[in-house]
C-alpha cells in the first residue's frame, strides 16, 4: 500500500500555510501563558553551551519565536545585564511580553551586526520548511561576526513524531497537531547543511536525551532534542 496516499492533500497543506499565524494565535488565546513551563534550565545550559559569551557583560541578544516569554523573562532574570529583544509570529503571545512583533525583515527593525546571540528554542520547527533557509539568512544579517545562534528543537524520531498518524503528514517529518499548528522535526546532518549554507559554523551539534513524567496521568516517555550552536563566520 501506497502511504503517501493518506497524508493529507494540498489544499489542506496551502490552507495550513496561510493561516499558521492564525492558528498560532488561537493557541495562545486558549492557552494564554499557562501551556509552557518557563525554561530555567537556561542558567546551566546555557553557560556550559557558550562559555565564550561573558554572560556578565551587557550582551544584546534576540529571541525569534519568543512565545509567551518562558525563556526571555528566565534569561533575564539569570542575566540582569542583558539587553534582549524579541519577536514572535503571533500578535497575541507578543502583546503578552509587551514588545513589537514582525513576520518581515528583521533589519526593519534591528541594525546590522549588532547582535552578541540568538535564541531559536522550539521555533525553527513550527515554520515552513520552505521558509527556513530565509530565516536562517535573515539571522545571519543582524548578528555581529562569532555572534552565536543557540538552537533547541526536536530531532526525527522524538516520541511525538512517532505519535503522528499518516493523517496528520504533511511532508517528510513535517505534521499538523490537532489544533492546526504545525511541527518539523530535524536531522543532525539537515541543520549543519541549513546554517553551513549560509555563513555559520557548527560549533556543536548533538542530540539530547530527556524524558516526560507526569506521574498523576502516569506519562513516562523518552524525548529527543537536538541542540546546537552556529556561530557567524565572514
Amino acid at each position: 500500500m501506497n502511504m503517501s496516499r493518506k497524508t493529507i492533500s494540498a489544499f489542506k497543506r496551502e490552507l495550513l500555510e496561510r493561516e499558521a499565524r492564525k492558528n498560532w494565535d488561537k493557541f495562545y488565546k486558549r492557552n494564554t501563558c499557562n501551556f509552557f513551563k518557563d525554561r530555567h534550565w537556561i542558567k546551566d545550559e546555557f553557560v556550559q553551551l557558550c562559555p565564550e559569551l561573558d554572560w556578565k557583560e551587557p550582551l544584546i541578544g534576540l529571541e525569534a519565536g519568543c512565545g509567551v516569554g518562558n525563556l526571555l523573562f528566565p534569561l533575564c532574570e539569570v542575566f540582569p545585564d542583558l539587553f534582549m529583544n524579541a519577536c514572535d509570529f503571533s500578535p497575541r503571545a507578543v502583546q503578552f511580553v509587551k514588545v513589537h512583533s514582525t513576520n518581515d525583515s528583521l533589519l526593519d527593525h534591528l541594525k546590522p551586526d549588532s547582535i552578541d546571540f540568538c535564541c531559536l528554542i522550539f521555533v525553527l520547527s513550527a515554520i515552513n520548511p520552505d521558509k527556513m533557509n530565509y530565516v536562517v539568512k535573515n539571522i545571519y544579517k543582524i548578528l555581529k561576526t562569532d555572534g552565536l545562534v543557540i538552537f533547541r528543537d526536536y530531532a526525527e524520531n522524538d516520541h511525538a513524531m512517532l505519535r503522528f498518524n499518516e493523517r496528520q503528514k504533511i511532508s517528510e517529518k513535517l505534521y499538523v497537531r490537532q489544533d492546526g499548528t504545525r511541527a518539523y522535526f530535524f536531522s543532525e546532518n539537515e541543520l549543519s547543511d541549513l546554517f553551513c549554507s549560509n555563513g555559520f559554523a557548527d560549533d556543536i551539534i548533538e542530540l539530547v536525551h530527556k524524558k516526560t513524567i507526569n506521574i498523576k496521568e502516569g506519562v513516562n516517555v523518552p524525548r529527543t532534542f537536538v541542540q546546537c550552536k552556529f556561530r557567524k563566520i565572514v
